[in-house]
């Protein structure tokens, strides 16, 4: 007989429903780089807040490098933001790299198998990086 495994989310407040928190903060580097830095869990309930905090950097900047190595749980629902961020950069002409942790190298695993996303092993690699291709440009279809 087959033998199904499921994980489960360990909780700080075992055996309640407290919502899992993610903490999002911007170090500006430079005037035109930031680091977003995100520590905690990310999935469906809080994938827009970091998607709308990540634009509000970028509005900003020409460079950005989302730092998620400290987050334990990414949920797949979570890739609609690297993805949204990923338009929104080619579409500002700017430049973005993900800082993946474990959790989110699994997702992306899956979800970009043809690794499309820019990413770095750490922050310092992420803003030494120099840009060797451009970001993609979206055309209009006539």
């Amino acid at each position: 007989m087959p033998t199904i495994s499921v994980a489960k989310r360990s909780s700080p407040h075992s055996g309640s429903h407290a919502p899992q928190h993610a903490h999002f903060t911007t170090e500006r580097i430079n005037t035109t780089t930031a680091v977003v830095t995100v520590h905690g869990d990310l999935d469906a309930s809080n994938a827009g807040l970091l998607t709308d905090y990540a634009l509000k950097a970028l509005t900003r900047n020409t460079k950005l490098v989302l730092d998620l190595s400290d987050v334990a749980f990414f949920g797949a629902a979570c890739f609609t933001t690297l993805h949204t961020l990923n338009v929104r950069c080619a579409g500002a002409d700017a430049e973005w790299v993900v800082v993946p942790s474990k959790a989110v190298t699994r997702v992306l695993r899956i979800c970009d198998p043809g690794s499309g996303l820019t990413t770095s092993p750490d922050v310092a690699s992420a803003l030494s990086r120099k840009s060797d291709q451009r970001p993609l440009q979206l055309v209009e279809n006539t």
